[in-house]
Formats: structure tokens, C-alpha cells, sequence
């Protein structure tokens, strides 16, 4: 039989995987957590909020806007809330996560523990790390609802897990690998939008293409040395799930980390890009998660330090970024 499989989140990024589930499983379970939303998502067959382009055969889910209930009658559960909402969302579970498979795809850190979302579902549901997954890689939920060819990587502590889950997502569009590379992955998703961000601003600052590319080639490396410092373990950084996912989230035009950063460029204040956006940046909320995380670690990442300093230093980008020019090559 196959497991039954969850979507916990409403948004884009949610919707796509929805998308993906529904086209490999006979019905998914869906949890959203307002009521409305679900009667009209029934009503009009397709997310009334996010990705309308992508149609839905709503006899084939069952919606509810209780947690518990969906985690009930699920064996998978995909988890793709923004991270600033995590927490809020998941203190509501009351039942035991221990038998069953969260596969994160959360794309950065829970602010107030600023830990990775794989240690914060270890800690707070006892959950064994053979039972959790990450999804990485250059994937946008927007691309994933006009059926444009994508690639995933599915990391888990277990390989075998790994490769169990991976067939969910496995389409005629999307094709899937797996990684045992957990923490590596996961900061890495976390951090290429702080990059995405610094691109988008450049943008604005009229720096050309010759320097986003150094922008990039310089910007995998602080990854490389961040995760070797904090998970030290081999692995191949010019991959997909890594580099891939950072150039993605730094050039395409459906990158809302990107739009941010042009965004605060131009002059905008952080409340002001927030409201404008209407969505969450996540690269934001990582920027400082990994300001107080490389606190520990000390690995040398000039350009995520400069984007600490422009969003919570409030530090004028012109000059920052000009300064950060002489410490790239």
C-alpha cells in the first residue's frame, strides 16, 4: 500500500508540492489553516491565494484546518510553512511524530531557537533523524505549476528513507536524487537567499553581470566554508542541491529573495519591501539566523555579513556593497 501522504502550508511553494503529490499518489491529505481558504480552493478547483495557474481534482484531497487530524490520517507529512511560522503552526500537534516521516521543505531557520528546522522537529517531537527529510535544490514553485522540467534532492540521515519518499515527487517534469548531506543541504537553502538577496540589491546598485558572477562564485564558497565548519563531512558543493539552487535563486525573476533585494536597493525600507511583497522573504529572517549561528563557528562569509549589516545595521547599501567589492575576487 502506498503511505499516505500530507501537505502542511498553504503557499506557493506548498502548492507545488501539492502538485507533484497529487500527479505520483491516489490523494493526498491537505492541512490549511483557515477555513475560508479550503471552501474556496474546493469551490474553484485551484489555490485561491497562490499559484491559480495550477488546477486541482479536489475529489482527490482532504482538506481539514485541524493539524491533528490530517497527522492522524497521514504517514508522510510535507512540511512547507515559512519559517517565522513553524513553530506557531506545529505547537498546535498533540500527537506523537515518532512513527511517522516529516519531510521538510522549509527553506530556512526557526528564528527564536535559530536552528535548522531538522533539529528543531529532533528536539521538539523526539523525532529519530532516520524519520526526517529535507527537499533542496533550484526549484521554483512556479515552475513546478507550469511543468517545467526540475530536479530535487531529497537528503536524509538514512539513505534508504531517502529513496523511499523520493518517488513522490518523481514526474514526468521533476526528477529526484538523494543526499545523506542533511545539515549541509539545509544551510545551504538557508543561505543562497541571503545571496539571492545581495544580487537583487547589486541589481538595483547597477552592478553589471561580470560582478554577479563574482558575486556567486564567491558566494558558494562562504557556503562551502560555512557548512564545512558547522557539519564537516564530504561533500560536492558544485552540485545541484547547492550551487545549483544558488544560481537559481539569484537570477530568475520568480525569486521573491531576489525582488527583495532589488527592492532595498532602490531605497526601500525592510517594513516597506515586506508590505509591498505581500509574501515572506525568507532570506530575511536567514540572514540574521546565520549572522548569530556563524557567532559560533567564525567562518569567513564577507557577504552575508554585509547584508547583516544593510538589514539589521541599517547600513546604506551603496556603501556596503562597495566596500564588499574590495574583499571579493
Amino acid at each position: 500500500m502506498k503511505p499516505r501522504v500530507a501537505i502542511l502550508g498553504s503557499g506557493s511553494w506548498a502548492t507545488a508540492l501539492a502538485k507533484l503529490a497529487l500527479t505520483t499518489q491516489g490523494q493526498i491529505n491537505w492541512f490549511i489553516r483557515r477555513p475560508e481558504v479550503i471552501e474556496e480552493f474546493k469551490t474553484k478547483g485551484k489555490n485561491p491565494s497562490y499559484l491559480s495557474a495550477a488546477k486541482f481534482d479536489v475529489t482527490r484531497i482532504n482538506f481539514s484546518s485541524d493539524i491533528n487530524e490530517i497527522i492522524a490520517n497521514s504517514d508522510i507529512m510535507i512540511l512547507a510553512i515559512p519559517s517565522p511560522y513553524v513553530k506557531q503552526s506545529l505547537n498546535k500537534i498533540k500527537r506523537s511524530l515518532s512513527r511517522k516521516i516529516v519531510i521538510s521543505a522549509v527553506k530556512g531557520m526557526i528564528p527564536d531557537d535559530n536552528i535548522i528546522v531538522t533539529d528543531y522537529l529532533h528536539r521538539r517531537f523526539k523525532m529519530p533523524a532516520n524519520n526526517i527529510a529535507i527537499i533542496a535544490g533550484p526549484c521554483h514553485a512556479e515552475e513546478i505549476a507550469l511543468e517545467r522540467l526540475s530536479y530535487l534532492t531529497i537528503g536524509c540521515a538514512d539513505r534508504a528513507t531517502a529513496e523511499r519518499v523520493a518517488p513522490i515527487f518523481q514526474t514526468d517534469y521533476c526528477r529526484t536524487t538523494t543526499s545523506t548531506d542533511v545539515v549541509g543541504l539545509e544551510y545551504s537553502s538557508v543561505m543562497k537567499n541571503i545571496y539571492a538577496i545581495a544580487a537583487g540589491m547589486c541589481q538595483s546598485l547597477h552592478y553589471g553581470d561580470n560582478f554577479q558572477a563574482v558575486l556567486l562564485s564567491n558566494a558558494i564558497q562562504e557556503i562551502q566554508r560555512f557548512t564545512a565548519a558547522t557539519c564537516p563531512m564530504p561533500r560536492d558543493i558544485n552540485a545541484s542541491g547547492y550551487l545549483g539552487d544558488v544560481l537559481v535563486t539569484a537570477y530568475s525573476k520568480f525569486s521573491r529573495n531576489r525582488q527583495f533585494g532589488q527592492m532595498i536597493g532602490m531605497g526601500y525600507s525592510v517594513k516597506a519591501a515586506q508590505v509591498e511583497m505581500e509574501m515572506v522573504a525568507e532570506g530575511y529572517y536567514g540572514t540574521n539566523a546565520i549572522h548569530l549561528a556563524n557567532q559560533q563557528v567564525q567562518a569567513h562569509i564577507p557577504i552575508a555579513e554585509a547584508i547583516y549589516d544593510i538589514l539589521y545595521n541599517r547600513l546604506s547599501p551603496t556603501i556596503v556593497i562597495q566596500e564588499l567589492t574590495q574583499k571579493l575576487h
